[in-house]
């Protein structure tokens, strides 16, 4: 009776310090301090916590990393507990089931800074050495994630002990998919090798057809002449191949310059600063994003420079990004980054959040 009381308790105690090593996240969230009005850190922080349950489904953990990114902001801190909720490790108990439950949707998390970051497991799972190792891995080098859910980039990066669910709950088959890629991926070797082969085996018969036809005296020279042309027919096809991609590759990204002028839509700024293809205005409007008409929030008016950010309460989370946006996606001068870094200062320095803290925003950029 003794031994089972000593039992139960060790079990007890490897409970809570797993439990307690899994919430780990949760302070580094309510610690944000960049970005966010009062008490939203903490209150993301809270909801947060649900997340981590061993009945939670593992898509909603990243549904709220890609909320913290939205209501905090892109600070260091902020975009640091986002990933640290990514990569955390769900509630899971090895003697109800030996595999945990990963998110198969690939949509999920749709913040670009989030992709490719896998998560923690229980060491009582089947290779969770691989799959922790890898996590570590993530949190400072993500996996390519390109149209892949977490449960994939986990499957191709070599751990499968783990059951793929979708928002609903459903079970997914990532492992199919997998082993799909894999076999296209060989396929598409296998016929590449095959046309080697068979280019090889070409040239190989017509150095011995014109070897054959000529006098043995001129053989050498023969097959050496016939084996230069098909060389430089070679070069000049691979030539004209790399051109032809060359022009296409130019093509594409001319095309690509001419997407992003075309909807950043930018305007003249009268401080005659350069924002390269955005207008890096700001608005304060009631019933952004689906809220009440009758509540008011900060959003950039530039669609390109909106896109994935969330309209916010603190415009100084708007004002980031509009800055960020700027450097990464708008091709601004120096003059243009410049003005902006200086007027995001001013706004936070400014404190208000009401329409003159837009309207002195603008006006700072010349607008």
């Amino acid at each position: 009776m003794q031994s089972k009381a000593v039992l139960l308790s060790l079990l007890i105690a490897y409970a809570e310090a797993r439990f307690g090593q899994e919430q780990a996240p949760i302070s580094a969230i309510s610690a944000v301090t960049s970005g966010g009005g009062p008490g939203v850190a903490a209150t993301l922080a809270g909801g947060a916590i649900s997340t981590l349950l061993g009945a939670a489904n593992p898509c909603a953990k990243l549904q709220a990393a890609d909320e913290i990114i939205a209501k905090l902001g892109t600070g260091a801190d902020a975009v640091a507990a986002a990933i640290g909720l990514v990569a955390a490790e769900q509630n899971f108990n090895p003697f109800a089931t030996d595999i945990p439950s990963i998110c198969g949707d690939p949509t999920l998390p749709a913040t670009k800074v989030l992709r490719g970051v896998v998560p923690l497991v229980d060491p009582a799972v089947t290779d969770s050495d691989v799959e922790n190792a890898n996590s570590a891995k993530s949190k400072t080098t993500p996996f390519n994630a390109d149209g892949l859910s977490v449960a994939q980039v986990m499957v191709n990066n070599g751990f499968t002990s783990l059951k793929a669910v979708d928002l609903t709950g459903a079970t997914v088959d990532v492992k199919a998919g997998a082993g799909a890629n894999a076999g296209a991926n060989a396929g598409a070797d296998a016929g590449a090798g095959a046309v080697d082969a068979a280019v090889t085996t070409a040239a190989a018969v017509a150095a011995d057809t014109t070897a054959a036809a000529c006098p043995p005296a001129t053989t050498f020279v023969t097959v050496t002449a016939g084996a230069d042309a098909a060389a430089d027919t070679a070069a000049a096809d691979a030539g004209n191949n790399n051109a032809n991609n060359n022009a296409n590759n130019n093509g594409n990204d001319t095309a690509q310059a001419g997407d992003a002028a075309g909807n950043g839509g930018a305007q003249a700024s009268a401080g005659g600063f350069d924002f390269g293809t955005c207008t890096p205005t700001m608005k304060f409007e009631g019933g952004l994003g689906g809220r009440p008409a009758t509540e008011f929030t900060f959003q950039a008016t530039d669609a390109v420079v909106a896109k994935g950010q969330q309209e916010a309460l603190n415009p100084n989370i708007i004002t980031n990004r509009i800055c960020d946006q700027l450097v990464n996606v708008c091709n601004a001068g120096a003059s243009g980054k410049a003005a902006c870094a200086d007027a995001k200062a001013q706004i936070l320095a400014l404190g208000t959040r009401d329409a003159s803290t837009a309207a002195k925003w603008n006006s700072l950029l010349g607008f």
